[in-house]
């Protein structure tokens, strides 16, 4: 998977899980589709070929691009284990998994990597952003900090686990339905996470995932 597009993948497998496409499977045209997921048409063309090129969809000139035979097994996967998800269930998974991560990437990640994830924070806060714009961010800085734990197994747990978390999240009601105010909460939080990583703190970055989890789905609980 090309990890640049990963995120932007989350963000499309959720929608696709989400949304009732036509009898056809055809998607929406690229612009409606970048526009829903607030992200950019060369990063939706990315993660559409990477969904090509695992033979889940298909392209036809001039007509569309279609769910094939595969995705709808696939993202049916991802919709069902949503579907079976309880209260409680997605908090203790990520939980469980990122905080480790966070602590493997404290311990292992490169230069390059730590300016990935400074990029990742510097793009959500960007004025303007919607929300699906900052998700698409906020995926990307989490993957950053999988692919920096440089473990391949855990971050394929990691993917698993972020695109049944955008199927959750997908049509939840926002109290500022025009995007995260200056102050988010997150944003801090994620300075935080990304510093103690820089710092080769593995205990502090762990326990910060930790806190920036569990305040993350205090806020989703709240009504």
């Amino acid at each position: 998977m090309d990890t640049d597009s990963a995120p932007v993948l989350t963000l499309l497998q959720a929608y696709l899980a989400t949304t009732t496409l036509p009898p056809s499977g055809r998607l929406p045209p690229e612009r409606e589709l970048a526009e829903a997921l607030g992200v950019s048409r060369a990063e939706l063309r990315k993660a559409l070929a990477a969904l090509e090129a695992e033979g889940q969809l298909w392209r036809h000139v001039g007509k569309g691009t279609f769910l094939g035979p595969r995705p709808l097994a696939a993202i049916g996967d991802v919709a069902h284990l949503a579907q079976e998800t309880r209260p409680g269930d997605m908090v203790q998974a990520r939980l469980v998994l990122e905080p480790q991560l966070a602590a493997l990437a404290a311990r292992h990640a490169t230069a390059a990597q730590c300016e990935a994830m400074r990029e990742a924070m510097a793009a959500s806060r960007r004025p303007g952003q919607s929300w699906r714009g900052y998700e698409g961010q906020d995926a990307r800085l989490h993957r950053e900090i999988a692919m920096a734990a440089a473990n391949p197994l855990l971050l394929h747990l990691f993917d698993e686990l972020a695109a049944i978390r955008r199927v959750l999240t997908w049509n939840r009601p926002r109290q500022r339905p025009d995007g995260p105010a200056p102050d988010h909460p997150s944003f801090a939080e994620h300075e935080s996470i990304v510093q103690a990583i820089i710092d080769h703190d593995e205990a502090a970055a762990a326990a910060r995932m930790r806190d920036h989890i569990a305040a993350v789905h205090r806020l989703i609980a709240t009504p």
